[in-house]
This record gives structure tokens, sequence and C-alpha cells, in this order.
């Protein structure tokens, strides 16, 4: 039988099972590269990605530090703290209720904490979203409770409690806010400052520049040493880890950072002399407004003030009191619209501005010791004799002597004891004719503006407070600056016929700047030499000028602040007392400026409210001052000295310097050195031993504060 041809493998058959080989293959590369991935990720990098998940599912949550307490010199608390029932609301729980259980929640909680619901609301919002409203909106963490309502009743704080099922999403917790012991009654609402919440734009800044002691949900200093200091006294706080599911919801806590308390900021403040000090200047404006104003036949208005104590030697502020001031308790647990307005009313007396700092006004007489100095210095003599007439003519104008008194010839002394205007007013006048007779010439010489300006005035002095006002010298360069950025409103004015709405004194003002505005002339000179016209000075400043007649001419950047110590008791920084120039006069010229200021006291314009009192044993030296304000009543002023201290004393449309200021200085004095009628008793000095303590107050572990030991012990 002959054998069957082999039958040929057909070509599809072929490309079938070729094609079943490469997907095999392929299927088993896919499934070698998944298990190789897999490997990879659960072997060689499982840690990693298991470090990131957990990382996901944990949030922190902010834990606010406990901010460093103010103290006194002697370790009084001037600002603590105290513990403040907080009501917020989980934004987390919030977000799972129908809108129907929310509306009805919230309105619930807002006529149980007393506050509106639609302002809870805004408090949900945060900040940098649509609807948010700056100061009103939540700057925190989004996995963080949002506080609604600060400084509830205990009462109200316990209902909540009590009554979880009326209340889901409401967290009850206590919180530390600023208290104000206010020990001896003191203030200091200028000195010591206050917090309000961080803005979104310092968040981001301290942000980006690596600091981790303030959050969104931060309060910062704003204004006094609470500014000045706020990076000792904030502390670092602590972060509570909390596990969130998928939905961003909080199942529970994971840990905690706990915070670190700030740092407390010891001051040169002495408590007793703040009371006493705030206390005479309220009283002394008090009496101010029952005197009557003989130029204008009404009642003073003695509308602010301002007193200041400085240690001579060292320029440490031992108090400080300006009027009208405010409670800085308004700013615990949020300030209303309402608070805030008054705070800036002018009606109101603007109680947020710091006078001893912040407020400007013409010295007065006060400013004569300073041109004695300048005059001394550039050629006038002690021996020098001129006359105090009652008036000078410059001019067209007669410059007079206050109520037109004369005293004949007399030395740069006897000027200083009678407050003579017109024996400055020849030494200004010489000045100008010698060295400034060109008006065109802002470069003139001038020893008075010299001087002034060597005694630091016109220029801050550098106090550790924020926003301090800088005074201002209007000598020639000054007067022609202000020409240039005025005269185009007042030439405008004087280029076009006189109107009703423009009284007669404007539009004749109008025509004299417009044509000749930029002239430093005669009347300028005369009035610059006994501190009237545009030169204004700060309380401050006037103080601290004192202060280097009193120590032979050094310069002090005044200090507050005294010492940072930690929350353990140890001393981090001592702010010690920093020097920022000295002003050098031909030998002998202090002492006599000395001795005549002692004479002002004795039986000068300050003797009738210094009699009795026992300055031999404690030598006040003094000057007063009146100074005149366009539109308004005089300024009332009175700086003096001793060997230890400055007290100087200001208030605004008050009348003479010794009239309304005088009886408070004498009572500061009485008060530092325990004087009661014509004897002197230390151990009822307000400050221990008479003198400025050099030592700091003793910091116990347990937190307890001691007074400093005496230097003698």
């Amino acid at each position: 039988m002959a054998a069957r041809p082999t039958q040929p493998v057909q070509p599809a058959a072929q490309k079938s099972r070729l094609r079943m080989i490469v997907l095999q293959a392929l299927v088993l590369s896919l499934f070698a590269t998944l298990l190789v991935r897999l490997y990879y990720l659960q072997v060689v990098s499982g840690d990693e990605y298991h470090a990131q998940a957990a990382a996901q599912s944990v949030r922190e949550i902010v834990v606010q530090p406990e901010r460093g307490l103010i103290v006194d010199a002697q370790g009084r608390p001037l600002v603590s703290n105290r513990t403040s029932w907080v009501v917020s609301l989980d934004r987390s729980v919030l977000d799972k209720m129908t809108d129907q259980v929310r509306t009805k929640l919230i309105e619930r909680l807002g006529r149980t904490v007393g506050e509106r619901s639609q302002r809870i609301e805004r408090r949900l919002v945060a900040c940098g979203d649509e609807g948010s409203e700056v100061g009103v909106c939540w700057n925190g963490s989004p996995f963080q409770p949002v506080p609604v309502a600060r400084d509830v009743k205990q009462s109200v704080a316990l209902r909540i409690l009590e009554q979880p099922e009326d209340f889901p999403a409401v967290l009850v917790d206590q919180e530390t806010v600023r208290s104000y012991p206010q020990p001896f009654g003191v203030n200091a609402a200028h000195v010591l400052g206050y917090l309000s919440p961080i803005t979104e734009e310092e968040y981001d800044d301290a942000q980006e520049g690596g600091d981790r002691s303030v959050n969104g949900a931060s309060a910062v200093g704003r204004a006094g040493v609470e500014k000045q200091y706020d990076r000792w006294l904030r502390g670092m706080p602590g972060y509570r880890s909390v596990a969130v599911d998928s939905m961003g919801r909080v199942l529970g806590d994971d840990g905690e950072v706990e915070s670190q308390p700030g740092d407390t900021l010891v001051t040169s403040i002495d408590a007793k002399v703040q009371g006493v000090v705030e206390q005479q200047l309220l009283d002394a404006m008090e009496r101010a407004r029952g005197e009557m104003d003989p130029v204008t036949g009404r009642l003073y208005e003695a509308d602010s003030g301002a007193a200041v104590v400085l240690e001579a030697d060292t320029g440490r502020v031992v108090a400080m009191a300006s009027q009208p001031t405010y409670d800085p308790g308004v700013w615990v647990g949020g300030i209303t619209k309402k608070q805030l307005a008054r705070l800036y009313s002018e009606k109101a007396g603007t109680p947020l501005l710091g006078r001893a700092t912040q407020g400007q006004f013409a010295p007065g007489s006060t400013w004569k010791p300073f041109m004695t100095a300048g005059a001394l210095d550039a050629g006038y003599s002690t021996d020098t004799s001129l006359n105090c007439s009652s008036s000078l003519r410059v001019g067209n104008r007669d410059f007079k002597n206050y109520e037109s008194g004369a005293h004949g010839y007399i030395s740069f002394a006897k000027a200083l004891e009678v407050s003579c205007n017109t024996f400055f007013y020849r030494i200004g006048l010489d000045f100008w004719q010698r060295y400034g007779s060109d008006v065109a010439d802002i470069d003139a010489r001038d020893p008075l503006v010299v001087a002034a300006k060597r005694f630091g005035f016109g220029r801050e002095t550098g106090v550790d407070l924020p926003g301090e006002a800088p005074g201002r010298i209007a000598d020639r360069k000054w007067k022609r600056a202000y020409f240039e950025s005025q005269k185009d409103y007042y030439c405008k004015i004087a280029g076009k016929p006189q109107d009703a709405e423009t009284s007669d004194f404007v539009y004749l003002f109008a025509r004299e700047f417009c044509a000749e505005g930029y002239a430093y002339r005669a009347g300028d000179a005369v009035n610059f030499s006994i501190g009237q016209g545009d030169t204004i000075v700060t309380p401050l400043q006037l103080a601290r000028g004192y202060a280097a007649i009193a120590n032979g001419g050094t310069l002090y950047a005044p200090r507050i602040g005294k010492a940072i110590v930690g929350s353990d008791g140890h001393v981090i920084r001592r702010i010690k007392p920093k020097k920022v120039g000295s002003v050098e006069l031909p030998r002998g010229t202090y002492g006599y400026i000395d001795e005549a200021l002692k004479g002002v006291t004795r039986q000068g314009t300050m003797s009738w409210r210094m009699e009795g009192f026992p300055l031999d044993e404690v030598p006040i030296r003094s000057k007063t001052g009146s100074a005149e304000v366009y539109g308004k009543q005089t300024t009332s002023w009175v700086a003096s000295y001793s060997d230890d201290y400055v007290v100087v004393m200001m208030i605004s449309q008050g009348g003479t310097g010794s009239g309304a200021s005088g009886e408070g200085i004498r009572a500061i004095w009485e008060s530092l050195y325990g004087v009661s009628g014509t004897e002197v008793r230390p151990a009822d000095a307000a400050v221990p031993g008479t003198t400025p303590p050099t030592r700091l107050p003793n910091f116990r572990r347990d937190g307890s504060i001691l007074p400093p030991a005496r230097e003698d012990q």
C-alpha cells in the first residue's frame, strides 16, 4: 500500500501559536514587573511609605503657651495671667450636620453665651476664604476647635458641659488670658500695652523666617512693652497630635509636646511711685479744670497730661503716666467696635495716645536752661548782665514778659529764677543779628539750635517703647521744608479774592506765608529762645534733657526693661542703661545752671509750692513753664530733679507751670523721699532706701517673687 503524503502545516495555525507565545511572555513580564514593584513598595520602601501614610492621618493642634509676666522693680506683678472659660466649635462635627440642625445649634449657643449667631458664623470662616472678616475670622489650624466666645461666666460653661446633648460640636475649656493686678491702683496702660490676634501677613512672614514661636491663633503685642519685648514674653507653643480619617474628622489623640511658658520681664517701674504719679497727675488736671483762665474768661480745659520720673544717672524709667488713659483689660477676649472707636475718639481725648512719648508740646520756659547752656558755650559768660525789661521790640512787634514784669539788669541765674523772657529774647536776637540776618541762608550758624540738638531734642530718645514721637526743632531748615510742603495750598488761597468761608486771619496769613513763609526772621529766633513758636518736645524728651543737666551731660536712651528672667528663675539677659551721647560744656557751666535751678525752687517761680519742704536735706532743682499755643489755653510745665531722680509734669491747656503742676510735683517728691511736713522719713519713701534699687527681685523655683535685697544688707 502506498504511503500517504504528509500534510503541510497551515500558515494561519503557525501565526496563532506565535501570538499565544508572545501573549504568554507579555503576561508573564507584566506579572513579573508587578511583583518586583510590589516587592519594592512593601519591602524596600515600606518604612518610608508607611511614615507618609501615617503623616496623612495625623494632624497637629497648637497648644498655646502661657505668656510671661511683667513685673516692677520690686517684683510686683503689673501684668499676669488668669484662667478664662472659652467656648469653641468643632467644625469637623459641624460639617456632618444638616444646615437646619447646624443653624439651630448656633442660635442656641448664641443665646447661651450672649453672642449673636451671625458673629459666631463669621468666626468660623477661615481667614483668606470668601467672606472672611479681618479681626473676626479664624486664623488657626483647620483641625482645631474654633473659639467663638471667650471669658464666659463659669455658670454658662458648666451649663454647656452638663447638657452635651443640647450642644453637640461645642467644646468648653479653660485658657490663660492677660490679667492686670493693679498694685497701688496702677494703670500704666501706655507703658504696658496690649495684645491682639496675629494677622495673616504677620504669620506668613514668621513662617518664611522660620519663627516657630507664633502660629495662626497667636496673640501678639501691639503696644508698650508687650510689643517691645514680645519675642521674650510669648513663649513657645506646644503641639497635640490628633488622628483624622480620610474626611478630616478627628478620631483621637496621638501624642503631645508641651508648650514652653514665656519669660518674665522685670521693669524699672516702681508700682508705688507709679501709683502716686498717676494719681497726682489726675488730681492736678481736676484742680486745673476748676480754675478760671484770665485770658479766655473760662475754666481751663486740662484736656490731657503726662508725668515722668527717671533715674538721673541711668535714664531708667521709674514711673510714666498719661491722661486720658484706658483700661488695658478691654482688649482681653476681643475688643468691640464701640470700645475701639472710643480709644481713637478725639472727643474722648484719644485715650490710646500716650502723651509721655507720643504727645508733642511747646516746652515754654522749661527750655531756658538749655538755651543758657548754648549761650554760655557760644561766648556769653556767667558774669553777663542783660536787661529784663517788660518788653522788647523786634521788627514791628513787642515781645513781652509774663504779665509785663521787669527786673532790670540781671544775670543768667536770676533770669532762670524769675523766668525772664526778655533776657532770653535778647540772646536769641543777638545770635540772629550776628549769624543769621540773611533769611535766605538756611545753613546760618545758630548756637541755640545747636545746643537744643546736642541735648537730644528733635529726635527720638530711643526709649524701649514703640511709636515714639521725635519732637521738632523749628530751625531754618525745618521752616524752609515746611514752606515747600505748604506753599501751594496757601498761595492758592492768597491768589484769589477772599470769600465768606475764609477768615481775615487765614487770608492775611496765607498772603504773608505765600510771599515769605520760607524766611527765618528775628521773631522766629526770639520765640525759639523761650521754647515758643513751632518747636515741640515730648515730656520724655524734656525729662531726658534735665537728666543730662543733673548728671553732668550724659544722654541715655530711657529704659523700662531691666532684665529678662526665664520661667525657672534664672536671669537670661540684663538690660543695661544705654548711653547715646554726651554734652560737653565749659568748665563750671553745669554747676552754675544747677545752682540757678535751686534758686527757682527756693525763691523763684516754684518757691511758693515748695514752702516748708526740707530742701537742705533733699535739694530740688526746678524750672516752671507756661507755653502759649495759638487757639488754645496755655500748657503747664514743671521740670525738676534731685541727686537721684528727674520729675516732669505737663498739663495741656492747664494754665501756668507752678499753678497747675506745682502741687502735684511736690507730692511726688514727698512720696519719693518719704517727706512728711518738714521731716524726711526714709522708711516711708516710695522707693526703699530713697534711691533706685540696683538689684533684681529674687525669683524662686516655685514661682514666687521677692523684692530685691537691700544693698546695705
